[in-house]
């Protein structure tokens, strides 16, 4: 397609966050980070830089999210950004407002919220065609 810019997911994790760890505050992230723990605060990857988010069926959230590539398995309460791609496995639970780009929902995830795609994304990688005048 025209203009499709799309990062690809990280393929490597730089972060984790354990099982059984407890954070208690925001994070703020660039690359891959990868949650088994519970996390009491927002997650924000660094805006305009490739990111990926991966919950674990283990991991809980009681925050934001945000980030360029999300893969949930886990519970999230709190609303949820992707600015390029969302993937909802099987045991993946959010209750909160859901904003994507592009969508994978598995047999099985919940949404307690509304599903918005994000029409911004989209328009903004429309290329313009000029007419020529004949001149």
């Amino acid at each position: 397609m025209f203009g499709n810019k799309q990062t690809k997911p990280q393929n490597r994790i730089d972060s984790l966050i354990g099982a059984g760890t407890v954070v208690e505050g925001n994070l703020n992230f660039t690359g891959g980070l990868r949650i088994d723990g519970r996390v009491n605060g927002n997650i924000i990857a660094t805006p305009g830089k490739p990111s990926t988010l991966v919950l674990s069926e283990h991991a809980q959230v009681n925050g934001e999210v945000s980030a360029t590539h999300i893969v949930i398995n886990g519970t999230i309460n709190g609303p949820v950004s992707a600015n390029e791609y969302l993937e909802l496995q099987s045991k993946a639970k959010v209750t909160g407002d859901v904003h994507y780009n592009t969508v994978e929902i598995q047999l099985g995830a919940i949404v307690e919220g509304r599903l918005i795609h994000n029409h911004n994304a989209a328009q903004d990688k429309v290329v313009a065609f000029k007419l020529n005048s004949g001149e």
